[in-house]
């Protein structure tokens, strides 16, 4: 009995044994709250790909931001696939600079989260991490399993709307799971190969924007790639392919089941892309325009309107495409200004100017939220800008003086500029406010016109008579 025991203890272990407990004491990873597909292996997803050498793409991955090298270091060594995947790989194919990199992996979410200490789980219609070095924030998500499993952390409305979507699989189903063909590439810069589901890289090869599966499905499941669609084709100059195009028309209405802060995200991008004029557009061209904003379904069929938003757009278009940033306050007042313009109209008659301009502004705004919910931190500067626009028509006395130092002068008087240049009000305003700004000392207090407002009568105060000092006892 004391023999065995010696024996158990001191007997050497053999490989069999010490690997043996080896698997046993790993654990598996942990899935909290998720489905996920039993992993086909590395080598054999690939084998489901065309693989494409560097010698064929020529993607320079020093191209590649660090913080997005470190990411897919950070999980490659962990032991976790990782690829740079989407509109960076797409871009880069393009000859185009990335403006952010996101990364696509087999880890998940909790995963990621514990092999970078400065990271954070969001989400939850779509669970994702954050990973923050300095500045700048990569997001990493797990590849996606199919939505449709019976078992799993997913919801779809009545109409197909995918309402949250956490079940995770293999790269494979990941890549069925993107929406055009073009944004189905996974780069490795490790092996600097980029995998390729879908035929992605012939068709920007060719220059076509591909649905990947059945358009009208995948319409369905997320509406806002209508307008992905009218954005990516015009920003990047890739042709819509005639069978993701069809059915988009007749499926316009269902970006009214949208939130409005998501199709706030999505027009935000559009606007902002460079490429705004050809945006709009093609979105009248594919009946998107009706019911986003009231520019795009009222404004643009009048003269003077059109005129004006597409003045602005274009504007915007050539800050951005000179490296210039864009303040999307002054684009939003824009778009809506007309829509304020017809409504200060109507209050007019029952109020004061200025009341009924500011009573106009706030119910613009407010029917607009309930379409397109525009972020508060837009609205106020929106306000300021339409607010200050009768002051520009005062020229006499110190008012011209007080809007020079007014904070959101600049704004103000770029959108004059817009208004006199698209006919709404005479050139020679905006010019006078031009060399007004210019000019100095006396030239400057010269220019001033006649000030013929009346002047307010100053009430006398009456003095109250002296009360007589009362008698001394």
């Amino acid at each position: 009995m004391i023999k065995k025991l010696l024996d158990k203890i001191f007997k050497p272990k053999s490989k069999k044994n010490e690997a043996d407990k080896t698997t046993k004491a790993t654990p598996s990873r942990p899935i909290l709250g998720t489905k996920r597909t039993a992993k086909k292996g590395r080598n054999h997803d690939k084998h489901d790909a065309l693989i494409i050498q560097h010698k064929t793409h020529q993607i320079d991955r020093n191209l590649l931001s660090t913080a997005a090298q470190k990411t897919i270091d950070g999980l490659q060594k962990a032991g976790f696939e990782a690829y740079i995947v989407g509109g960076a790989v797409r871009d880069l194919l393009l000859s185009r600079i990335p403006k952010d990199f996101d990364v696509a992996t087999d880890a998940t979410p909790e995963e990621v989260n514990r092999v970078f200490r400065r990271s954070r789980i969001i989400g939850r219609r779509f669970r994702l991490v954050h990973v923050l070095f300095g500045d700048e924030t990569i997001e990493v998500s797990t590849f996606r399993g199919s939505h449709l499993e019976s078992s799993g952390d997913s919801k779809v409305n009545d109409s197909g709307r995918i309402i949250r979507d956490n079940v995770f699989g293999s790269i494979v189903d990941d890549a069925v799971r993107r929406d055009f063909t073009a944004n189905a590439l996974y780069y490795d810069p490790t092996s600097q190969e980029v995998l390729d589901f879908h035929q992605g890289y012939a068709d920007i090869q060719a220059g076509i924007l591909r649905m990947i599966g059945k358009p009208e499905t995948r319409y369905a499941e997320d509406p806002v790639r209508m307008l992905r669609v009218v954005r990516l084709s015009a920003k990047l100059g890739l042709k819509i392919d005639n069978a993701t195009k069809a059915p988009i028309a007749k499926l316009a209405d269902l970006l009214q089941d949208v939130p409005p802060s998501r199709l706030f995200d999505e027009m935000l991008k559009l606007f902002l892309s460079g490429h705004a004029i050809e945006s709009v557009t093609a979105l009248r061209e594919q009946h998107l325009h009706h019911g986003l904003l009231p520019m795009l379904d009222v404004v643009l069929e009048q003269p003077m309107g059109e005129r004006f938003v597409m003045l602005a757009l274009k504007n915007t278009d050539d800050r951005i495409l000179s490296g210039k940033s864009a303040n999307p306050s002054f684009l939003f007042a824009a778009l809506l200004w007309h829509e304020v313009l017809a409504t200060w109209q109507t209050y007019k008659s029952e109020m004061p100017p200025i009341p009924a301009l500011h009573t106009a502004m706030s119910e613009v705004i407010a029917s607009q939220a309930e379409k397109l919910a525009i972020h508060n931190r837009y609205t106020a500067t929106m306000k300021e800008i339409w607010g200050l626009q009768p002051r520009f028509e005062q020229r006499a006395g110190k008012r011209p003086f007080g809007l020079l130092i007014h904070p959101r002068y600049r704004a103000a008087y770029d959108f004059l500029l817009l208004r006199c240049e698209s006919g709404e009000l005479p050139m020679e305003l905006a010019e006078w406010w031009t060399a007004f700004a210019e000019a100095e000392g006396e030239a400057r207090t010269a220019m001033l016109q006649a000030d013929t407002t009346p002047k307010k009568r100053k009430k006398r105060s009456r003095k109250k008579p002296a009360t007589s000092a009362a008698p001394e006892a």
